[in-house]
């Protein structure tokens, strides 16, 4: 077992001994862990300090290899002399035979996506837009500048602070890659790949169609995930919705994967809907590969940021050049003080401080999250009816 101390010295440092922690709920289950909300039985019986838990099943070898990348990035963040506060903290990890976990704060708030459809028409005003956007592009230029590669940007994946302030969450789909030191690298002539960007678009699809139909499977999308790709990375990972052109085509990716994202996260907010989904994931693709997004309504600085940051040829995309800074100027964001983020004292939305979570002798009440584990794994009791008919099998 390895406990890590919380980075803030006002709090004590994170048991996370499963024999001793009790899950107050279950917050999340994805394709490599499941979180929990729990808290130390011993020295926080009333559960007023409870953190997020997420723990990964040891007999999966994909998963636990991703589990292992996402505790190195948190590590990296934690140790980090310049801590990004939208960026999350290791709290403390754990192994034992049979899992993986690892702590970290508990953002009280939910995510992006559920606070999204709270919302009276499922989208968020300009004002609150631009909020959000700023804390994320703040985020995003820290792992860039760490050279880590976020690839997984999403509303879920968009937590909400009890401050109301954001936190990204899930690094186990980033990478690392070596940041372009070499400024022709950011002012290379970029006609050369856009002449032909959409003609290997066209040919990407023509040669899917002559596939047979056993292989439903795109050959791209069986390469090994890479955590780690020089200056460009050939993984096939993301969210259908959010990936860019280039992770499509497979021409290899960088940093500006992220900006992709931002755009289509930023038209979700905007309208309620990503611009490319459609009825399957083939189709989907084919948008994000040959559409347009569409706009309602008159031309905007918003939408003009849509548009860019959309842009299908990553060397023509806003923050290709310069990274965030590139960002940072557009004309949406005129006025936002970028050092002085966190000191606003009245985000849009703060989470209630009572949020539903239970209170009081919550031990009681808790679960224990091997027993949770046991649970899953245990073959549930044959109903009355198979008995009786087990029973008249074994008698004849």
């Amino acid at each position: 077992m390895e406990t890590l101390s919380s980075s803030s010295s006002l709090s004590p440092a994170i048991n996370v001994d499963l024999d001793k922690i009790r899950a107050l709920k279950l917050l999340g289950k994805g394709a490599t862990g499941t979180v929990f909300l729990v808290h130390d039985s011993v020295s926080d019986p009333s559960a007023s300090s409870p953190f997020a838990l997420k723990l990964v099943d040891k007999s999966s070898a994909s998963s636990l290899r991703r589990a292992k990348w996402e505790i190195q990035i948190l590590r990296r963040l934690s140790d980090d002399p310049n801590p990004n506060p939208f960026l999350p903290r290791l709290l403390a990890s754990f192994e034992s035979p049979e899992f993986f976990a690892w702590a970290i704060p508990y953002c009280s708030g939910g995510d992006l996506n559920v606070l999204r459809h709270r919302q009276n028409d499922g989208v968020f005003s300009s004002s609150v837009i631009k909020f959000y956007l700023a804390e994320i592009i703040c985020a995003l230029d820290h792992l860039h500048s760490m050279g880590i590669a976020y690839r997984d940007l999403k509303p879920e994946n968009i937590l909400l602070q009890e401050s109301g302030h954001v936190t990204l969450t899930d690094f186990d789909l980033s990478c690392n890659l070596n940041k372009p030191t070499r400024p022709e690298f950011y002012l290379s002539d970029p006609e050369p790949e856009s002449k032909h960007i959409r003609k290997r678009s066209l040919r990407f699809f023509q040669q899917q169609k002559k596939k047979t139909k056993s292989a439903r499977v795109n050959p791209i999308t069986r390469r090994r995930m890479s955590f780690s790709g020089g200056e460009r990375s050939n993984s096939f990972v993301g969210t259908d919705e959010y990936i860019s052109p280039e992770v499509i085509r497979g021409d290899g990716h960088d940093f500006a994967v992220d900006w992709w994202a931002l755009g289509v996260l930023t038209y979700e907010m905007m309208y309620g809907v990503t611009p490319f989904k459609s009825r399957s994931k083939k189709e989907t693709f084919r948008s994000v590969m040959m559409k347009e997004p569409e706009f309602a309504g008159k031309p905007s600085d918003l939408t003009d940021l849509i548009r860019r940051l959309l842009v299908k040829d990553p060397m023509r995309r806003l923050g290709y050049r310069r990274g965030a800074a590139e960002i940072k100027e557009h004309a949406f964001f005129r006025g936002v003080k970028w050092d002085l983020l966190t000191e606003v004292l009245r985000p849009p939305f703060i989470p209630l401080r009572d949020n539903g979570e239970p209170t009081g002798n919550v031990t009681a009440n808790g679960f224990g999250v091997k027993e949770y584990f046991e649970k899953l794994r245990t073959p549930p009791l044959p109903l009355p009816h198979e008995c009786s008919e087990n029973n008249r099998f074994v008698e004849f």
